[in-house]
């Protein structure tokens, strides 16, 4: 990924309200359109980088879970 792409999508979201970054990611997902791939995996990188070990077990659980 283009790291001006990434920057541009952490632009984008800068500032918004706990509501208004659910509303991005569930329209993201329900939309399902390609194209917004790259956006949730820069909103998953920030939110990886600012997690605990113990959350990042507890999400990795999750996705392990949610793949079987």
């Amino acid at each position: 990924m283009n790291l001006n792409l990434r920057n541009a999508i952490v632009h984008n979201v800068s500032g918004n309200t706990q509501d208004q970054l659910e509303d991005t990611i569930v329209d993201a997902i329900q939309n399902g359109e390609e194209k917004m791939l790259p956006g949730l995996g820069v909103l998953f990188e920030i939110i990886w980088n600012n997690s605990s070990e113990d959350e990042k077990k507890e999400m990795l659980a999750t996705l392990e879970s949610g793949l079987k």
